[in-house]
């Protein structure tokens, strides 16, 4: 399904943001094989136990899930091969000096198509405790209890002011 950028999703890491602080997004490009385009394609991937590190001033991604290919023959690809991601090289820089942070990491949120192009999005992100999961829930319920009284408040006013004229 295509969203408002033209962006044609594939999978997407629902529990990242659950899971972790994001401090930075960053898009990147992947190197894949012809049969993986055509297995993402059909979209048959999974990003759940995907992150990436960075290796001789190169990016690469480990443990994202991408099916074989279902008319694939013997040049299928291996579902759960590292590969590498397309970053710039300044882009690459900052990442390298924000890892080596304690605790931060690379991890995939979601995989998708632009114009054509297979890209993922990797976020620069730091785990969360117990605390920090219990705290965003929390936050996320108090403003949608404010959300819900500010509704009902402007329809009570509508109705009034309806009645009025």
């Amino acid at each position: 399904m295509r969203d408002r950028s033209g962006r044609l999703q594939i999978a997407a890491n629902r529990k990242a943001r659950h899971n972790y602080a994001i401090l930075d997004t960053y898009e990147a490009g992947i190197v894949l094989a012809g049969t993986e385009v055509k297995a993402l394609r059909e979209g048959k991937a999974s990003l759940v136990d995907g992150f990436a590190v960075i290796e001789n001033d190169e990016v690469w991604m480990y443990g994202v899930h991408i099916s074989e290919y279902s008319q694939g023959t013997w040049t299928n690809h291996s579902a759960r091969r590292k590969r590498k991601l397309l970053l710039h090289r300044r882009q690459i820089t900052k990442l390298s000096l924000a890892l080596q942070d304690h605790g931060s990491s690379l991890i995939p949120l979601s995989l998708y198509f632009l114009d054509g192009l297979a890209k993922i999005e990797l976020a620069l992100a730091r785990g969360k405790t117990a605390y920090d999961k219990r705290q965003t829930l929390a936050a996320r319920d108090a403003n949608r209890e404010i959300e819900r009284a500010m509704s009902d408040h402007f329809k009570k006013r509508n109705r009034l002011e309806r009645r009025v004229h």
